[in-house]
């Protein structure tokens, strides 16, 4: 909603003007609604407000309390507004039209540092207590507001983008080469372990799930929640599970539909975003209001290439939703002259920073233009579904059943799941037993499992002790959690706040750049607290994986797309046919690249190599999946980033 800034002279030198109007002047790239400064002695906090929520029209952002002395500037949309309202005794007439900055103000003045633990939604804010002679703020559960800042004992500079505390005086733009060791280190789409640190030597960024306090003599970060409540819920029915889900998720849609633009969201063919669609499109109805969807589909003359249990054109499965749910205005966008390789610089540009995730990147982007485009305020989506309301493994679990030798439950499930998926019911026993007991399947093949291979050059990996550090946080040589259950998986993901930080970054910073916000109801901090709570058996029933959605979206979802079982969207396929046209190009840079000393100081050589010499002839669609096609475009992506520090 909006972009924040601020300097606390903690030295006691007066704030300047000249350093407000430089960090407001980086932010003037992006569209604003309001631009604000307040300065008071050693302090200033600066908005470049961006009027999303009905609240937040001609809201005063920097504001002071004159009573309270205390003043907040806030990139936030608090969804527990009334929950707030209860606990802060706010009077009735004063509720509709208080802005979200103002309600964290009251909530400060109750609670102190404890604030942030009474907030749901999605926010990053600094409040300046004068009378404390202290700045606090925080970040929100899952970072999607950033929030970076540099400190050298005599000041404390915040703001929502780097390139504004960059433009300082006596800033320089030096590399950090500890993250860059992390990044490279890690094979997922994790950037680094350590959440606080930034590609920038002395620019930090508070966490996911983080607050910050600065006084005259320390700065203080501080864990102030966890995913997990610690509970299991039990009720007395399968049932009952269904109506309280439902109950929760609706309270998360509809908090996310508060906005004075129009309402979209991101719909493929599966129950995530699908779900989304159809409780957020059911409560617009109520209001005579339409929902828009953007769906991103394959040219019309890609050939799908993968797996039958794959498909990469999802139409069908949109349109199946679409007409189902009603009250929809689709957009199907095939993005046509859009590709991973053409879009590097202003994905970089826009990160600032590398990233990994190229394959989708040209249409996530393009999925923020096109709703920009249609005036979309609130741009819905179903991104941590996987983790949270869509929950369910049933091979996983089904081995879960096999070590514990219950026996009856699986030979029962067994049989849902073949009628279901097709097969004979026991031919899946054998991979069954070696999820359950994984030296089964060392014993039984010599093949490793397909894996990145190490980038970072070894000497650089030594010299900044990166394995040390990786395996610290909970990580192996491979880079990655330790091969352990799906659901040492999932608590390690939810439990961790690194793994939020690259794709929610993205999130923040497209959402600036086109002026509307992305927003998740599937990781709703009460959505998946309760999904955590849930026992296993609820979402694995009947041969269903995923059980807990599927149950919950009857009559809401088509039986096409809420049954089905047999085959998963493969978004990003294409990636590699759309760059085609540019194949030539991008051999030229990877091999300018493969020649780079000081990229060669990061980057291992032999892999790098390797890769290079396996994709530098004849290029195909196919290569999406291939390793050494990703090796290349992660390091062009890098490259690019590296070359804004020569």
């Amino acid at each position: 909603m909006s972009a924040i800034a601020g300097i606390y002279n903690v030295d006691k030198q007066p704030a300047t003007l000249e350093h407000a109007e430089l960090m407001m002047k980086e932010l003037s790239k992006f569209p604003a609604n309001d631009i604000r400064v307040w300065r008071k002695d050693n302090i200033f906090l600066g908005c470049h407000a961006q009027w999303i929520t009905p609240e937040s029209i001609g809201e005063p952002l920097p504001y002071y309390d004159n009573e309270r002395q205390v003043a907040i500037t806030a990139d936030t949309i608090i969804d527990n507004r009334e929950e707030l309202f209860q606990a802060l005794q706010v009077e009735k007439d004063k509720r509709e039209l208080m802005p979200d900055s103002q309600l964290i103000l009251l909530a400060y003045c109750k609670w102190g540092e404890d604030t942030p633990k009474h907030l749901i939604g999605d926010f990053a804010f600094m409040i300046w207590d004068e009378r404390e002679q202290k700045l606090f703020g925080a970040r929100d559960p899952s970072g999607y507001r950033t929030l970076y800042y540099y400190y050298n004992h005599s000041s404390f500079t915040f703001c929502t983008t780097i390139e504004p505390i960059l433009a300082l005086p006596n800033m320089k733009k030096r590399l950090n080469e500890q993250w860059l060791a992390e990044y490279l280190a890690n094979s997922g789409t994790i950037d680094t372990v350590d959440a606080r640190s930034t590609p920038y030597c002395n620019i930090e960024q508070v966490p996911p799930f983080h607050s910050i306090s600065i006084t005259e003599d320390k700065i203080k970060l501080t864990k102030y929640g966890s995913f997990f409540s610690g509970e299991q819920l039990k009720l007395n029915s399968d049932e009952e599970y269904v109506e309280a889900f439902q109950d929760v998720f609706q309270k998360a849609v509809n908090s996310r539909l508060r906005t004075h633009h129009k309402i979209g969201a991101q719909l493929s063919g599966g129950l995530d975003s699908g779900a989304v669609v159809g409780f957020a499109a059911n409560s617009l109805r109520k209001e005579n209001k339409r929902l828009e969807t953007f769906s991103y589909v394959p040219p019309n003359d890609f050939k799908d290439y993968t797996p039958k249990q794959f498909v990469a054109n999802e139409s069908e499965y949109i349109k199946s939703t679409v007409n189902h749910v009603g009250g929809i205005k689709e957009h199907i966008l095939d993005f046509n002259g859009k590709d991973p390789y053409t879009d590097i610089d202003s994905f970089t540009e826009s990160m600032e920073m590398p990233y990994k995730f190229f394959e989708n990147s040209f249409w996530l982007k393009g999925m923020f233009e096109k709703a920009h485009d249609q005036d979309i305020g609130v741009l819905l989506n179903g991104d941590r579904g996987n983790f949270t309301i869509s929950w369910g493994s049933a091979l996983d679990y089904y081995a879960v059943l096999l070590k514990k030798l219950k026996w009856v439950r699986l030979f029962q499930e067994l049989d849902y799941y073949s009628t279901n998926v097709g097969g004979a019911r026991l031919r899946r026993i054998p991979l069954i037993a070696k999820i359950g007991f994984p030296v089964i399947q060392k014993l039984a093949s010599s093949k490793r499992p397909l894996q990145l291979p190490r980038m970072i050059n070894s000497d650089f990996a030594e010299r900044t002790e990166v394995f040390h550090k990786l395996e610290s946080y909970g990580m192996d040589q491979s880079g990655w959690f330790p091969t352990t259950s799906i659901f040492d998986q999932r608590k390690n993901i939810m439990d961790r706040i690194y793994p939020w930080n690259a794709g929610n970054t993205l999130t923040c910073k497209l959402s600036l750049r086109y002026g509307l916000w992305k927003r998740d109801p599937t990781n709703d901090l009460r959505v998946v607290r309760f999904c955590l709570s849930l026992p296993d058996e609820q979402f694995v029933q009947k041969g269903f994986d995923r059980a807990l959605i599927r149950r919950s979206t009857e009559n809401i979802l088509p039986d096409k797309v809420r049954l089905n079982q047999r085959v998963r969207g493969f978004q990003g396929a294409d990636c590699v046919y759309r760059m085609l046209p540019y194949w030539d190009t991008f051999i030229r840079e990877a091999k300018q690249l493969i020649s780079d000393k000081r990229m060669l100081e990061y980057l291992d050589a032999d892999v790098l190599n390797h890769a290079f010499s396996e994709i530098k002839h004849r290029p195909s669609s196919e290569y999406a999946t291939n390793l050494n096609y990703k090796i290349m475009m992660r390091s062009l992506i890098l490259y690019r980033f590296m070359n804004k520090f020569s």
